[in-house]
C-alpha cells in the first residue's frame, strides 16, 4: 500500500511535471505569438499610410488637388445688398425673395439666397475730410459722428474705424467695437498745419497710421519740407477698402464727410471705386458744399488762404478749374449701392446720420450663382422689384 502510494505519487509527479511543461510551452508559444503580433502589427500601418499619402498627392485620378479651386469658382455666390424705397422716399422692409429680380449682363439670375438685414453685423468706416475747405464744419462733424456711433454701433456685433484725410491719409482708430476709443479718436481731429515743417513725423502723431502704413507717423503722402494743401479723398477710399474692409465679412459701409473735391491723391477715382466694389463696400457721402471764397487758386500755391501767391513775391498761380464734388460723390455712391446726402441748415449732419442708420437696419441681402462660363472683368448688375412703383438702391456691378 505504501508502495502503491509512492508509485502514484511518482506517476502523479511525472504527470504534473509533464502538464506543467506543456502549459509552460503553451504560454511561451502564446507569448511569442503575441510578441510577434505586437512587433509586426504596427509596421503595416505606417507603411500603408506612407503609401497612401503619395498616392493621394501624386494620383491624377480622384484626389487631384488643383481640381478644388475651379469648383469653388463655379459655385460662388455673388452677394448684393439692396435698399428699397417707395414713391415718397420711405424705406420698404416687408418684401420677400419673390419680389426681386436680378439681371447680370442682361441675363436674369436665379436668387439662391435672401435675407432681411435688420440685425446682422455691420462694419463701418468713417472717413472725415480735414482739409482747409472743411475746417469750418469739423466741430459739427465730430459731434454728429459721436452721436451716430452711440446710436448705431452695437458693441457685441458691430465694429467701426476712423480715418481722416487732408494732404495725407491717417488712421486715427483701427477697427474696434469700443465707443470710447472711437470718441477719443474723433477728438484728435484738427486742421492740418500747412506752415509747420514736416520732419518725417506726423504733427498729430497719435493715430495708428494709415492701414498697412510704415514708420513716420503712419500717414500716406507728404514728405520732407513744408506740408502742402490737398484733399486725398481717393486715397482714403482706396486704403479703407483695400487694407481694412476687404478682410472683413458681412455688410460693410464707408461714410464720407467731405466736399467731394480731390486734390493730390495717388489713386484715381475709378481705382477707388473699383477697390470699394471688390471689397463689397457701400459708400455713403455727407456732402458739404465748398464755400466760394475757400477754393484754392492752385495746388500748393497758398490758395487755401485766399492769397494766390507763393511766398511773398511769387507770381500769381492761375485759378484752379472748378470740380463738381457732389457729382463725384454721386458717382461713387451709385456704383457701390450707396447714397449722397447734402448737409444744409434744413438737414443737419445729425439728421443725415439718422437716415443712414435707418437704412443700414432696413436692407436686403440677395445672392445668386452666376453662370460658370462667364468672362473675367466687370459684370453689370441690375436689381429691380416686380412692383414697378418701388426704387431699388444697389451696386451697379462687380469685378470677377
Amino acid at each position: 500500500m505504501g508502495y502503491g502510494l509512492r508509485r502514484w505519487s511518482a506517476a502523479g509527479a511525472f504527470l504534473a511535471a509533464a502538464a506543467f511543461a506543456l502549459l509552460a510551452g503553451a504560454v511561451a508559444s502564446a507569448g511569442q505569438q503575441a510578441q510577434d503580433s505586437s512587433s509586426q502589427q504596427p509596421a503595416p500601418q505606417p507603411t500603408a499610410t506612407e503609401q497612401q499619402a503619395p498616392a493621394a498627392t501624386n494620383s491624377q485620378g480622384q484626389s487631384e488637388a488643383p481640381a478644388t479651386p475651379p469648383i469653388a469658382v463655379t459655385t460662388k455666390v455673388v452677394n448684393v445688398v439692396a435698399s428699397v424705397r417707395d414713391k415718397k422716399g420711405m424705406l420698404v422692409s416687408n418684401l420677400t425673395k419673390g419680389d426681386f429680380v436680378i439681371d447680370e449682363d442682361g441675363r436674369t439670375q436665379s436668387i439662391t439666397y435672401f435675407a432681411r438685414d435688420t440685425d446682422s453685423p455691420v462694419t463701418i468706416g468713417l472717413l472725415v475730410d480735414t482739409s482747409a475747405s472743411q475746417r469750418r464744419v469739423l466741430a459739427e462733424e465730430r459731434d454728429a459722428s459721436q452721436v451716430f456711433l452711440e446710436d448705431v454701433l452695437r458693441p457685441d456685433q458691430d465694429k467701426a474705424f476712423l480715418i481722416h484725410f487732408d494732404h495725407e491719409v491717417e488712421l486715427l482708430q483701427d477697427l474696434t467695437n469700443s465707443r470710447d476709443k472711437l470718441q477719443k479718436a474723433l477728438n484728435q481731429m484738427d486742421a492740418p498745419q500747412f506752415s509747420q515743417p514736416n520732419q518725417g513725423q506726423s504733427p498729430r502723431g497719435q493715430g495708428g497710421g494709415y492701414p498697412g502704413g510704415g514708420p513716420g507717423g503712419g500717414r500716406r503722402g507728404g514728405g520732407g519740407g513744408f506740408q502742402r494743401p490737398g484733399t486725398t479723398l481717393y486715397d482714403a477710399v482706396y486704403l479703407a477698402s483695400d487694407e481694412v474692409l476687404k478682410k472683413q465679412m458681412g455688410r460693410k459701409a464707408l461714410i464720407l464727410l467731405t466736399d467731394g473735391v480731390d486734390r493730390g491723391s495717388k489713386e484715381s477715382l475709378s481705382r477707388a471705386i473699383e477697390t470699394a466694389q471688390r471689397a463689397d463696400t457701400i459708400l455713403y457721402a455727407i456732402y458739404f458744399a465748398e464755400e466760394e471764397e475757400q477754393r484754392p487758386f492752385g495746388y500748393g500755391g497758398g490758395g487755401p488762404f485766399g492769397g494766390g501767391r507763393r511766398g511773398g513775391g511769387g507770381r500769381r498761380v492761375p485759378q484752379e478749374e472748378h470740380v463738381d464734388g457732389k457729382k463725384i460723390l454721386e458717382q461713387m455712391a451709385k456704383e457701390t449701392g450707396g447714397k449722397v446726402f447734402e448737409a444744409t441748415k434744413k438737414e443737419t449732419v445729425g439728421q443725415i446720420y439718422a437716415s443712414i442708420s435707418d437704412e443700414l437696419r432696413n436692407q436686403y441681402s440677395l445672392g445668386y450663382t452666376p453662370e460658370p462660363d462667364q468672362s473675367y472683368g466687370y459684370h453689370k448688375i441690375h436689381v429691380t422689384t416686380k412692383q414697378k412703383d418701388l426704387a431699388v438702391q444697389a451696386r451697379d456691378g462687380y469685378f470677377e
